[in-house]
């Protein structure tokens, strides 16, 4: 017999796909090493999607640079809880959480390496960030 309603938990660290249905996938960012500023140093686009992210918990920044070939100028968007935050199809962006920060995130199912590029930062762009968020 199929149950009702399926029920998963939240990780204490990391990304995790949650709930994957058809064409879209729910997934879970809570706050690890890679979601510190000293660790962004890279900008990815989704080619196919849009992405969405909802502030569960803590805090978290959105960091966006454009949508050129290269990341342009960096934004920042920190999030506030009840809003629902859309990253365009073919921006760059990445995000930072702090200790307490979970973000759920709603994307396409076949969001992979494939169809979203990662693109080094600059030195400069680094510093923007490093300078705005630390």
């Amino acid at each position: 017999m199929k149950k009702a309603i399926e029920i998963v938990d939240f990780p204490t660290t990391d990304y995790k796909p949650l709930v994957e249905y058809e064409n879209w996938r729910v997934a879970v960012l809570a706050y690890c090493e890679n979601t510190t500023p000293k660790k962004i140093l890279t900008m990815q686009k989704h080619e196919e999607t849009d992405e969405v992210f909802v502030l569960v918990r803590g805090k978290a920044t959105l960091i966006t640079a454009g949508d050129r070939e290269e990341p342009d100028e960096i934004s920042f968007t920190e999030l506030k809880p009840y809003k629902v935050y859309t990253v365009k199809k073919g921006f760059w962006h990445n995000h930072v959480l702090d200790k307490e920060g979970v973000v759920l995130i709603v994307e396409n199912a076949d969001t992979s390496d494939d169809n979203s590029p990662i693109k080094k930062l600059s030195q400069k762009q680094i510093e923007t960030i490093l300078g705005t968020l630390l």
